[in-house]
């Protein structure tokens, strides 16, 4: 591969940031531009640092030119982000600006988005040869408008075109088998689909952690809505008190719950969806190199047939045409060795990107892997230290129920000794008291005659 060309040799680096989505225009015609700011020292940039705005057709039509340059020569092409029509049209139906909060607009959709695209740019300018491409330097470089990609709609006539164009694809790889020569070819196609089927399966399951752990959140957020309204009307102050922490203490996890969600998402769930995405295209590349066997094979055949011909021509000594038979004899020959030497190209570029392609996704899968662990360590320690604080508190509490019964023991001891003490003294009192009474009567009852 090519060495790109920098200020110092071996330190090329590009740093690519999509931010501030901002809704341009009102009503129907509207649409979300992003802001794309670049960091390099690569010398096919004018300059080392600079900004420029950028709508997300204009994202798909830079995607569509590179995949017009470079897929025919087998080299893996990072595929954009796919239209949203429903997010699309709640963002045009709002009156505010995207970012704005409370427009009603999918904000978690509209991040999506964005970081979808900042992956896809950077994604583009780590490739040695896509990051040199004119049509990509311009569209980080230029703060013109660049022209409108009117092949991205999906509604437009171009996308229902393209849309036939994908099921003739479709169909073709289904139908067409083609006899491999290279069982390298062959291990590594197998490979790509085991591989891709294993993701599919792992981002769906991740989707469901992700809608899970969510509605748990919610849940946990009505809990905690309730004991606080709970607390606000108990009148019994200790009780209260209780409820009120409880419904702190079910705001914190809620939150917390929340966040696992979305390191669950945007850190893992998000990474795999653009690998699958990947390997379509990686997909997408073997297939154009079935096309390119095919254009071979035919280019053959018309040379046998052409061959053929000629000879016949020569049986039948018809000078006049042998001429023109040799002429397409030799256009066709020439056409052969064409595409052949395509085709071994694009087989021998195709080898060199699949290396590349497995060194960056080993590198990609490690350091979102650690990112993701780090995550939930950190999610983890958090738990931990609530775990902590609550058994500090049980701790705490027991020690204190001890102490308390102790000195509850005691109380009650001498509370009951001096409560017997004076209930018994003032029974003899009550008995001293009756005594006299009948002492009293005693004498009236001897004077009776």
């Amino acid at each position: 591969m090519e060495d790109v060309p920098t200020d110092e040799a071996g330190d090329a680096f590009i740093e690519i940031s999509v931010s501030d989505p901002q809704k341009v225009g009102d009503g129907m015609g509207s649409y979300l531009a992003y802001k794309v700011s670049t960091k390099t020292n690569i010398l096919k940039f004018k300059k080392r640092q600079f900004f420029t705005m950028r709508r997300f057709s204009d994202f798909l039509g830079l995607h569509d030119l590179l995949v017009s340059k470079y897929l025919r020569l087998g080299r893996i092409v990072p595929p954009a982000p796919e239209k949203n029509i429903i997010g699309t049209t709640k963002v045009k139906m709002g009156s505010q600006p995207a970012s704005d909060p409370g427009t009603g607009v999918n904000l978690e959709w509209v991040e999506n988005r964005r970081a979808s695209l900042e992956r896809f740019l950077n994604r583009v300018a780590q490739h040695p040869f896509l990051c040199q491409d004119g049509d990509f330097v311009n569209f980080l470089e230029s703060d013109q408008e660049l022209p409108r990609a009117v092949n991205t709609a999906a509604l437009s006539g171009a996308g229902v075109m393209r849309l036939f164009n994908k099921m003739g694809e479709t169909v073709n790889k289904i139908t067409y088998k083609m006899d491999e020569t290279d069982p390298w070819f062959n291990d590594k196609i197998t490979e790509v689909e085991t591989i891709d089927a294993h993701m599919q399966k792992l981002h769906s399951a991740i989707k469901a952690l992700v809608t899970h752990r969510r509605e748990l959140a919610t849940l946990t957020g009505g809990v905690a809505k309730s004991a606080a309204l709970l607390s606000t009307c108990e009148e019994h102050t200790g009780l209260s008190q209780a409820l009120s922490q409880l419904a702190d203490v079910e705001e914190k996890v809620e939150l917390l719950r929340s966040e696992q969600a979305n390191s669950d998402l945007y850190i893992l769930s998000e990474t795999i969806k653009d690998y699958i995405g990947l390997f379509g295209a990686i997909k997408d590349v073997f297939h154009e190199r079935v096309k390119v066997f095919q254009n071979w094979q035919h280019a053959q055949m018309q040379l046998t047939k052409k061959r053929e011909n000629k000879a016949k021509l020569e049986l039948q000594e018809r000078r006049d045409k042998l001429d023109f038979a040799q002429k397409e004899v030799e256009e066709w020959e020439a056409k052969v060795q064409r595409c052949q030497k395509e085709f071994d190209n694009i087989s021998a570029e195709i080898k060199k990107e699949m290396e590349r392609f497995e060194l960056t996704r080993a590198r990609d899968f490690k350091s979102t892997i650690i990112k993701y662990l780090e995550d939930q360590m950190a999610h983890q320690q958090q738990w931990e230290a609530k775990v902590q604080r609550c058994q500090k508190e049980f701790d705490n509490i027991s020690a204190e129920i001890k102490k308390e019964m102790e000195r509850f023991e005691l109380t009650r001891a001498r509370d009951f000794k001096s409560t017997i003490i004076k209930y018994l003294e003032d029974q003899m009192a009550h008995q001293q008291q009756q005594m006299k009474y009948w002492e009293a009567i005693v004498p009236v009852a001897k004077e009776i005659a």
